[in-house]
């Protein structure tokens, strides 16, 4: 197999789990959606709380999906993945949480979300999750603070 055709069925292998990710969190199966990580997993949260292990992730997220985010589902950008070796993916995505009854995310709900997938056998797993919220006028703010010290040019 080439290794431009083994980089699509891994990438499609991978997309095909993040499915798995969503699906889990639309049915508020804890379990489910933990089953995605690797037994020891490393997954951070957006106020900073590193859980270690499926177990932890299955926890945390169980009562969010039977009171606070009952009935939400994920959605966002398609994912983009980069296979770093044959067995390991770097993946970054964008999105939010869609609660019950919404139609879309607020913006200030929106995330970027860092993963690593690792590959054991036939199947992939998520070994790493960072969540990060997005905010875009931190980038603003960043421009004006670069025109400011003249490392920007000014807008009309």
């Amino acid at each position: 197999m080439s290794v431009l055709r083994e980089n699509a069925t891994a990438e499609t292998a991978v997309q095909g789990l993040l499915q798995q990710l969503n699906d889990a969190w639309a049915c508020g199966d804890a379990d489910a959606y933990a089953n995605v990580f690797t037994e020891d997993a490393d997954y951070v949260v957006l106020d900073g709380t590193h859980l270690k292990g499926r177990r932890a992730i299955a926890e945390s997220h169980r009562p969010l999906f039977e009171r606070f985010l009952k009935g939400s589902r994920l959605v966002g950008e398609p994912a983009s993945v980069r296979l770093l070796v044959d067995d390991v993916a770097l993946i970054h995505s964008k999105g939010a949480v869609l609660r019950a009854g919404q139609k879309q995310p607020s913006r200030r709900r929106v995330s970027v979300q860092t993963m690593v997938a690792v590959k054991h056998g036939n199947d992939w797993r998520l070994a790493a999750f960072q969540n990060t919220r997005y905010r875009p006028w931190a980038e603003s703010l960043m421009g004006k603070l670069l025109v400011m010290v003249g490392l920007a040019p000014r807008s009309n």
